[in-house]
């Protein structure tokens, strides 16, 4: 199973690519609600077509959020793309702008007659659930969570082991020896972001201090500004966000402080996807790094199975640093240096074979940072 998954990893990886060159990110397209790019001879599409079709409802945050919901997005379009399908006609999307939204959108979607549908996200938990016992004959996935029913796929990530990297990155590049973590809704999801992060700054320095406030949600990008403003005020000069569209805020902050002070040095470690785009700002970008988290892989991944008859209902498939499934980027050469991409692959040859165990929760992470 391993075998096949990381040849499917693999290729999968190398189609995403060549697709989303041609779309070119398509993140105006998708707030308008419009075909992203199917039109006009789209040349990286399969010339087979195929019956089966595949959807997902958005956690709030929205399918542009530019992180999490996108990521996912991202690669349901390559998959239907790949067999010549297009928005609307083989795949689509549901919005939700609140948690009343889960349950309503599922169920058109399933009325609609999708084969597979995806919930994005540990909040859809309870609504996937409940549509699974109502709708035995429909395929469900669920991304972040477990759902024990034999018509769902659950898809988790290791995220305390990409996190536990970017930690490394931020401990090797922090200057004032303070750095912070923002994370969207207190939850053991996003604890293991925290507790990852946290574990990998203090192996590389255990006087360094980690400061971590949560937003309490994932679509409040006024209030991922104000703590970012308050956390750079007390000279922190990296932070990991783990908050979707929270997210958004905290580079805003970093970005008004670079443009009022360009020599400034202050850092920003994006999440889910690479968000070296989103430090932009002039001649400069405030990305440091991105904990790479590849829901698109996993949704492509389901997907595919799923229309070859192999869907893995009842199976929690679990993506990691050794397959791929999660990773911190290099896209930032600048501000990456030898020396931090060194310690980022010595410590990830160490996760990956065993040395070293990430700890997942807070109880775990004192033991660890107590060990050192």
């Amino acid at each position: 199973m391993k075998n096949r998954k990381f040849i499917l990893l693999a290729a999968m990886l190398l189609t995403i690519g060549m697709i989303l060159a041609a779309c070119g990110g398509g993140s105006d397209e998708e707030n308008s609600g419009g075909d992203s790019g199917s039109d006009g001879g789209d040349s990286s599409a399969s010339e087979e077509t195929t019956d089966f079709s595949a959807a997902m409802v958005t956690d709030v945050g929205g399918v542009d959020d530019k992180s999490f919901n996108q990521s996912a997005w991202e690669g349901l379009k390559a998959w239907g793309e790949e067999h010549g399908l297009s928005k609307g006609e083989g795949f689509d999307y549901a919005q939700s702008n609140d948690k009343a939204d889960y349950m309503p959108n599922l169920t058109r979607l399933v009325k609609a007659d999708y084969n597979l549908i995806f919930g994005i996200g540990f909040k859809l938990k309870e609504g996937i659930t409940k549509v699974a016992d109502q709708y035995p004959d429909t395929n469900f996935a669920i991304v972040d969570d477990v759902v024990d029913k034999p018509n769902v796929a659950s898809l988790t990530f290791k995220e305390h082991q990409g996190s536990f990297l970017v930690g490394v990155a931020a401990a090797k590049k922090t200057k004032t020896n303070k750095v912070g973590f923002v994370g969207g809704v207190d939850s053991p999801l996003i604890n293991k972001f925290e507790s990852g992060f946290r574990a990998g700054v203090k192996s590389v320095n255990s006087d360094i201090e980690v400061e971590v406030q949560y937003a309490e949600s994932f679509a409040a990008a006024d209030k991922g500004k104000l703590i970012a403003s308050n956390m750079y005020n007390n000279d922190i000069d990296v932070i990991y966000h783990a908050s979707g569209a929270t997210g958004n805020g905290v580079f805003a902050q970093a970005k008004d402080i670079k443009q009022n002070n360009p020599e400034r040095e202050i850092w920003v470690i994006g999440v889910d996807r690479d968000q070296y785009e989103e430090g932009q700002i002039g001649d400069h970008n405030v990305t440091l790094t991105s904990m790479v988290k590849r829901v698109d892989i996993a949704v492509q991944d389901i997907s595919n199975q799923a229309m070859n008859g192999e869907f893995p209902g009842g199976e929690n498939v679990q993506y990691g640093l050794e397959d791929g499934g999660v990773s911190a980027a290099k896209t930032n050469e600048e501000a990456l240096t030898e020396d931090i991409v060194s310690a980022i692959e010595d410590w990830k040859e160490k996760i990956i074979n065993g040395e070293v165990e990430v700890p997942q929760t807070r109880e775990e992470t004192e033991k660890f940072i107590d060990s050192l």
